[in-house]
C-alpha cells in the first residue's frame, strides 16, 4: 500500500451464455473514482465483498444485484488481481475514497436461465442501478470496451477463461 490506502475486496463476473459470449453492461454514471469515459462505458458485472462474506457468495449476490440473474452455475475462477483507481478529487466521504483500487477475484459462470431474467435497471438490496443496457459480447473484445484502469485485468480474465469462451 504505497499511498496508505487498502484495496477494496471485490469480485468480477464473466457470465457466459451457451454461445460462449459474456454479459456486459453499459455504465451510465460515474461512481466516485470509478469513472466512465465516452466510448468505454461497458464492463462485466463486479462488486465489493462484504465483511466476512465468502467470494463465492459475493459473486452470486453481486450478479443478482446488478443484473437480476439468479440462474448461473460455477465454471472456474482466477487468482486475486489488483487495479488502481484513477486520481479522485471528490469528497473524502465517498464510500470508495478510502480505497486505492480494487483487489479482485474473477469468476466464470454459465448462464442457465432465460434472457427475460436479465434486468439491470431495477435497484436491488438498496443498491442503485449501474447499467442501463446489456448485451452479449466476445470475451476477447471486452478489454477494448472498458476504461483504461481496468484494461489489464480484463486482458488477464480473457486469457484465463479463453477455453470457456471458445
Amino acid at each position: 500500500m504505497t499511498d496508505g490506502k487498502p484495496y477494496r475486496p471485490n469480485v468480477g463476473i464473466a457470465l457466459f451464455n451457451a454461445s460462449g459470449r459474456v454479459l456486459i453492461g453499459r455504465r451510465f454514471k460515474d461512481d466516485g473514482p470509478e469513472i466512465i469515459l465516452p466510448g468505454l462505458e461497458w464492463q462485466m458485472p463486479q462488486g465489493g465483498i462484504d465483511a466476512d462474506e465468502d467470494p463465492r457468495q459475493a459473486v452470486m449476490r453481486e450478479l443478482w444485484e446488478e443484473t437480476g440473474i439468479v440462474s448461473a452455475g460455477y465454471l472456474g475462477e482466477t487468482d486475486w488481481m489488483t487495479y488502481e483507481f484513477p486520481p479522485y478529487d471528490g469528497p473524502p466521504s465517498h464510500r470508495l475514497a478510502k480505497f486505492r483500487g480494487q483487489r479482485q477475484k474473477w469468476f466464470a459462470l454459465r448462464f442457465t436461465g432465460n434472457e427475460n431474467e436479465i434486468d439491470p435497471l431495477t435497484p436491488r438490496n438498496g443498491q442503485p442501478a449501474e447499467f442501463d443496457q446489456w448485451r452479449w459480447e466476445r470475451l476477447d473484445r471486452v478489454a477494448d470496451l472498458v476504461v483504461p484502469f481496468r484494461r489489464e485485468v480484463y486482458l488477464v480474465v480473457a486469457r484465463t477463461f479463453a477455453t470457456i469462451a471458445s
